[in-house]
């Protein structure tokens, strides 16, 4: 794959996990700004990134703590507390889900979005 293929495939993955952070800001704490949410996904992203490179490794803690720093993103850039992070974060895994298995029936990406872990 060459640097623009990987490029335009980053872009999309990262504008495809905007949309999920989007409809889970949306619904849980009622904030619609897609550009906010392309940079949360951006920051979640280099934070989830980061932090399993120095602590991903580890068996059972790293995992967990990978995922508790893109939850602080998460809840540093919305409002109200954890327990709506986790909300918006679960709502986003599973939207960006649903457009990733349309998108795959339709032979247009494969399963996999940056910006939203796991998916």
């Amino acid at each position: 794959m060459s640097l623009l293929e990987s490029l335009v495939v980053f872009v999309v993955s990262l504008l495809i996990g905007a949309v999920g952070i989007y409809v889970g800001a949306s619904l849980i704490v009622d904030v619609e700004d897609y550009t906010y949410a392309i940079v949360t996904a951006l920051l979640g992203a280099i934070v989830w990134g980061i932090v399993g490179f120095f602590l991903g490794w580890i068996p059972l803690l790293g995992p967990l703590l990978v995922f508790i720093a893109y939850l602080a993103v998460i809840n540093a850039r919305y409002p109200g507390g954890w327990t709506q992070a986790v909300g918006i974060t679960l709502v986003a895994w599973l939207s960006v889900l649903v457009v990733l298995y349309v998108l795959a029936l339709i032979d247009v990406t494969g399963f996999d979005a940056a910006g939203i872990p796991g998916v």
